[in-house]
């Protein structure tokens, strides 16, 4: 049956991986026939080129909204201009949320909405929601979320939804094991299949991801600064936009890799950039399920990756596929680089075992369990 999903995230234009999951998912929706309309709290500074609109994107914010204001002591309280600006921030949040419940308002029988990060759940949790089945999703892993403030803000926002996903099986049986017991779990799916892979003939790794300490590329320049010497004829290139490049690019020079390292800045080209590859590195600190390495895999690369997230593990199979190395090992991951970017069959056999096996994350899949996901949520 078509249905309304409305699909919520911290923002629809965000430079990052669940902004590409968000115009994806959308667009598997739109061609079974549900109305889906894509809802951002906020319009984002670090954009991405989106795709084609699969129903209407509304912005609530057109900017980040300012953080609640926590006052520090009696005099802090007294200060009226910021009790002002604080008074002004309430008011434009409920602006917000009665917008959202506008939006809501619209649904037929049967809609379901998708929150995509828990950041957002403070808006849909005071919308008015009445009707509608609520979805929660988490799109890193339980460790990540564990070390972090959102492990509170799931536990809080999350434990009374209809349902909430996470990506893996062993993260949501972590979560059970909290006691959050309405929990489930969806890979993230195969956008694309490149219709030619990789020919892996440049002498070139390739990383691919924003700019920020998630992403751990501190870590992969420490790393390459350990694979430069043995491999003068090979180049890392460094894919992304983010608030850390300045300081990046200055570890870079202190390491002495600026001749050996190329900033390529943000790509919309993402297959383009595969193509220009024969190795794929991810050195991310913390993960959920990784786009980044399904397309790279797609594209005919051999990965080596940090072991951060069980979804790394599934999409990378160990020894087969591609290679991991203990979370934040940098000798263990330039180990890992040495031996592809120094063994021709070795990359060849494992790029075409990723390229093959990766398919196993279908966009059809996907789909399935979501339509299984929609008719439980009516029983």
């Amino acid at each position: 049956m078509s249905r309304d999903v409305f699909i919520v995230s911290n923002s629809t234009d965000e430079l990052g991986g669940v902004t590409g999951w968000t115009h994806q998912t959308a667009r598997l929706f739109a061609s079974q026939g549900h109305r889906v309309h894509t809802v951002g709290i906020h319009a984002s500074d670090l954009t991405m080129a989106l795709p084609e609109r699969s129903g209407p994107v509304t912005a609530l914010y057109p900017a980040h909204p300012p953080t609640p204001w926590a006052p520090r002591g009696t005099l802090d309280r007294l200060r009226l201009p910021t009790r002002r600006r604080e008074a002004a921030r309430v008011a434009r949040k409920r602006q917000a949320v009665a917008r959202l419940s506008e939006i809501f308002a619209t649904a037929r029988p049967g809609a379901v909405v998708v929150v995509t990060q828990v950041w957002a759940m403070e808006w849909v949790g005071e919308a008015d929601t009445t009707g509608l089945r609520v979805v929660g999703m988490s799109h890193e892993s339980y460790d990540y979320s564990r070390a972090s403030h959102r492990y509170r803000w799931i536990r809080n926002h999350y434990k009374d939804l209809d349902h909430w996903l996470v990506l893996t099986e062993e993260d949501a049986d972590k979560w059970a094991g909290d006691g959050m017991d309405n929990v489930g779990f969806l890979p993230n799916a195969l956008s694309r299949l490149p219709l030619v892979p990789s020919p892996r003939s440049a002498r070139t790794v390739a990383s691919i991801g924003r700019l920020s300490d998630q992403k751990g590329i501190d870590l992969l320049l420490d790393t390459w600064a350990r694979v430069a010497p043995h491999r003068p004829d090979w180049r890392l290139r460094v894919y992304g936009a983010g608030e850390d490049e300045a300081v990046l690019r200055a570890q870079c020079t202190a390491l002495g890799l600026d001749g050996s390292v190329e900033w390529m800045g943000r790509t919309d080209d993402v297959d383009a950039a595969l193509a220009d590859a024969s190795v794929f590195v991810q050195s991310s600190r913390g993960e959920g399920f990784p786009l980044a390495l399904l397309e790279a895999m797609a594209s005919g690369l051999p990965c080596a990756a940090f072991d951060c997230a069980p979804g790394v593990r599934e999409i990378v199979r160990d020894g087969e596929d591609g290679l991991l190395a203990p979370a934040g090992d940098v000798d263990a991951l330039a180990d890992r680089l040495l031996r592809l970017t120094g063994d021709p069959l070795l990359r060849d056999t494992m790029g075409d075992r990723a390229r093959a096996g990766v398919q196993r994350f279908s966009e059809q899949e996907t789909l399935r369990r979501w339509e299984e996901l929609f008719a439980f949520l009516e029983r």
